[in-house]
């Protein structure tokens, strides 16, 4: 049990972080407290595990003809309905959520790269090993 918990953990401090970076780096974002940064952590996650899947596909036709770039304006949602729900975190409009979600996208990204990239749990086979045949 104690292996599936570590990369939750894990992710959950890696978003936490991103948010708390994203909060410096953006004068619209505003975070009150730990406990407010913990939470808006935890509930981006859920968000993004839950809510976020439902609007890409409803939103599939868009995100196709937009090339994908739709799914930034979804990002921006989720962090924007993080903040209306979590009291203490605040964001100043739209656009500041659109290029703050940008940025901790980035950031996770390579974050979670730094972090996970060598453990084999994160790793993805894209070819057999030697002598062996993928059927």
């Amino acid at each position: 049990m104690l292996a599936n918990l570590t990369p939750f953990l894990l992710h959950w401090a890696i978003t936490a972080f991103a948010l708390w970076v994203a909060s410096h780096v953006f004068k619209g974002i505003q975070l009150s407290s730990t406990g407010a940064l913990v939470v808006s952590a935890l509930l981006l996650g859920l968000a993004n595990a839950i809510v976020r899947p439902l609007l890409v596909f409803l939103t599939l036709p868009l995100t196709v003809l937009t090339f994908g770039l739709f799914l930034l304006v979804i990002n921006a949602l989720m962090l924007l309905l993080v903040a209306k729900l979590v009291n203490g975190f605040k964001i100043n409009g739209f656009w500041t959520a659109f290029w703050a979600s940008l940025f901790m996208a980035v950031l996770s990204f390579v974050l979670g790269a730094f972090l996970l990239g060598g453990s084999p749990e994160f790793t993805i086979d894209t070819s057999p090993a030697p002598g062996s045949v993928w059927l």
